[in-house]
């Protein structure tokens, strides 16, 4: 059997504090809390959707505001990505996926390249979903691409209920993701003619 695609990140700043563990070859199991209760809705359905397992301890400075946790958790889960994909010999690398939410549809579409870029389209009708403001979905999926080093494009093609929209980004990366790092047997080192990504 094939070892497990996993990895354990820390992050630790006078704002946060913040430890992930991730595995990509999961079942959908999350754990953990942020104190930010849509926020964790939103990472439970990307664990559940893309078979991921999710553990997190995360601590931040919600006295101020939504921002440094919900950036800094990105920032974290974008390096678990990164390490749990490894040299990323076997993967399909690209990734896309559009998905329903009701009346709205989404796209994501992802490139593990190796090569940080990030595109977003989605204006949302309202300013906060719960205590979670919406912004702060722009903001998650920028540290993730960064610091995972992936090409993201993320966009809302029909927009609608600001929850649904951020549950359909939510959800389509998390299909996208899955999709982009399945092994496939015919593949038997990076895919890429230059040798490495």
């Amino acid at each position: 059997m094939a070892e497990e695609r996993r990895a354990k990140v820390a992050r630790k700043t006078k704002e946060t504090d913040i430890t992930i563990d991730f595995s990509l070859d999961g079942t959908g199991i999350f754990e953990g809390s942020s104190g930010i209760g849509f926020f964790d809705h939103m990472l439970d359905s990307f664990t559940r959707h893309g078979l991921f397992n999710l553990a997190c301890d995360i601590k931040g400075d919600l006295q101020v505001d939504s921002h440094h946790t919900i950036e800094d958790t990105g920032i974290v889960l974008g390096n678990a990505i990164k390490k749990a994909c490894g040299g990323k010999i076997g993967i399909q690398r690209y990734g896309s996926c559009i998905l329903p939410m009701d009346e709205v549809l989404v796209l994501v579409a992802i490139d593990l390249s190796g090569r940080p870029y990030f595109s977003f389209e989605a204006d949302f009708p309202t300013e906060k979903i719960g205590y979670m403001d919406t912004e702060m979905v722009k903001e998650f999926f920028y540290a993730i691409s960064y610091s995972a080093a992936m090409n993201l494009h993320m966009k809302v093609l029909s927009p609608g209920n600001s929850h649904h929209m951020a549950e359909g980004l939510f959800k389509a990366f998390a299909k996208a993701l899955d999709q982009a790092t399945i092994v496939d047997e015919r593949i038997t080192s990076t895919m890429t003619t230059k040798g490495l990504i």
